[in-house]
């Protein structure tokens, strides 16, 4: 099953395009507009796809998202020929910046618009302001690379101490009481992290406080704030040097894990069995979240320490950051066109079988609602 999970994954990714070139249009300028297209027709696609406007938009942030994205825009671009989206995984700091300068027509971030972002974000929004869409859910696996052992568990507690270097050996005490039947090496522990700055960085950082504050002195953030250990670029980097290095350990999105075929830790959260990192255990814990957003915007606040059965608590939702109005009339049309298929029940479907969460029901038909009034 797992080979056959492996493979479709694969076959999906193959399929997904990236579109190059050098963009210039930004997504927010100083008009206030009723969205009408400045050029192409609104025509109703194949898979219910609706293509409104024409030209190019260019996108950036999160990582954590890439996969998805890329189905979505080989998706989008098969049913409307006259629209370009290029959206580059660049990580979620980024992105957020990239967004806050006026560069792109939206950003994709793993964590919300702080106060401040928000507030820059009405300089270049003329008339409205950046926010939060959630778009994408999905477990943050937490990959290793220790020969002999595919069966792991771990806790926060030794999370913690594992990734501030406390803990410096697999067969540490620590790691063998949650793994009694598991044949531990005398190996040493490479933990890395990400050199960007990271929503997933700043997400799994939350679960470490939240969940082992007495083991994690650090206040989260997309900056990896401990000391030592190694770092990668981009959910790719982290990966590849899981995937590459004996004794590694890192978080990652589950996509990763998967099409690399690394295994991934199951997670003791005080639940009558360890957790595993899945979509469907994703989902259990996503939907605990509350809004915390007001207005339009629809930023979550999970819940880390949650200990329902089958509940991943190490989770992150990736929001498409936009205007709320005042985006500029030559990139809203395409915006809000790509924007409604992937909050689509059709662009949420697809989610799974990348190792996704789609979003509750309930909150997706609010990012629908409030994307059909961006302006």
């Amino acid at each position: 099953m797992k080979l056959q999970r492996t493979n479709r994954l694969r076959t999906a990714a193959l399929g997904a395009i990236a579109v190059t070139g050098a963009l210039v249009l930004t997504a927010c300028g100083s008009d206030n507009n009723s969205g009408s297209s400045s050029g192409g027709d609104s025509t109703k696609a194949a898979g219910n796809i609706k293509c409104d406007g024409k030209g190019q938009l260019l996108a950036s942030g999160s990582s954590a998202q890439k996969n998805a994205m890329d189905l979505w825009v080989k998706n989008f671009m098969a049913a409307c020929k006259d629209i370009q989206i290029n959206y580059k995984p660049t990580g979620s700091g980024a992105g957020i910046q990239e967004f806050l300068q006026g560069k792109t027509a939206f950003a994709g971030s793993d964590s919300a618009l702080k106060p401040e972002e928000v507030a820059k974000s009405k300089e270049v929004v003329k008339g409205g302001q950046g926010i939060n869409l959630p778009m994408v859910g999905g477990p943050i696996a937490i990959g290793y690379n220790v020969p002999g052992v595919d069966n792991l568990v771990l806790d926060a507690d030794t999370l913690a101490k594992i990734f501030d270097g406390k803990i410096e050996k697999w067969n540490d005490e620590a790691i063998a009481k949650l793994n009694k039947d598991a044949k531990l090496p005398d190996l040493k522990i490479q933990p890395f992290h990400r050199s960007d700055e990271s929503g997933t960085t700043d997400n799994f950082t939350k679960y470490l406080k939240a969940a082992a504050d007495k083991s994690w002195p650090y206040e989260p953030a997309k900056a990896w704030k401990a000391k030592g250990g190694q770092s990668a670029d981009g959910s790719a980097g982290v990966s590849s040097q899981v995937n590459q290095t004996k004794g590694a350990i890192s978080y990652f999105e589950l996509s990763y894990a998967t099409a690399n075929n690394i295994h991934t830790v199951k997670l003791n959260t005080g639940a009558s069995a360890p957790v595993e990192a899945t979509s469907d255990n994703a989902s259990k814990a996503i939907a605990e979240a509350k809004i915390t957003g007001t207005g339009k915007d629809l930023a979550l606040k999970l819940n880390y320490t949650t200990k329902a059965e089958g509940a991943y608590p190490i989770t992150l939702v990736t929001y498409e950051i936009v205007g709320d109005q005042g985006n500029k009339s030559d990139t809203l049309p395409a915006t809000k066109s790509f924007l409604t298929y992937i909050a689509s029940e059709d662009g949420q479907s697809v989610l799974k079988g990348l190792g996704y969460a789609p979003l509750p029901a309930e909150i997706a038909k609010k990012v629908r609602e409030t994307v059909a009034t961006i302006s």
